[in-house]
């Protein structure tokens, strides 16, 4: 059976996730926006956007049996939330299934979407 690392199902999952209608953006986890934020090689001037996949969190299960893919996520006000959140997570889950597949890998995944933001159209993520 093959295996297939975090960071090609991180890129899978923002994939993913950003196609669906409503997702304004991603949100990236604090630990991330931290450590970022703390880089010396950031300059004032220069923004900094962080890539996708520092939005999604990929950990394998405890005992080895699967995945648990946490999305972190900002939506547009012109979609229902509930709606739109749980079309990611269906999204989400399908592709990184279909990923593991094509790699030999048939595990379990599980998906949990988080909303952190509810932004109008004129806004940015």
């Amino acid at each position: 059976m093959a295996t297939t690392g975090t960071a090609p199902l991180l890129s899978v999952a923002a994939e993913a996730a950003l196609a669906v209608p409503g997702v304004a953006g991603l949100q990236p986890r604090l630990a991330h926006r931290l450590a970022a934020a703390a880089s010396p090689t950031r300059t004032v001037t220069t923004p900094h956007h962080p890539p996708p996949e520092a939005a999604i969190r990929a950990d394998r299960a405890p005992d080895g049996s699967g995945w648990h893919i946490e999305v972190r996520c900002v939506l547009a006000d012109s979609h229902r939330a509930l709606d739109t959140a749980r079309h990611i997570h269906d999204r989400v889950r399908t592709a990184v299934i279909s990923h593991l597949a094509i790699h030999g890998v048939a595990e379990p995944v599980i998906t949990t979407v988080t909303v952190t933001r509810i932004v109008a159209r004129h806004d940015t993520a």
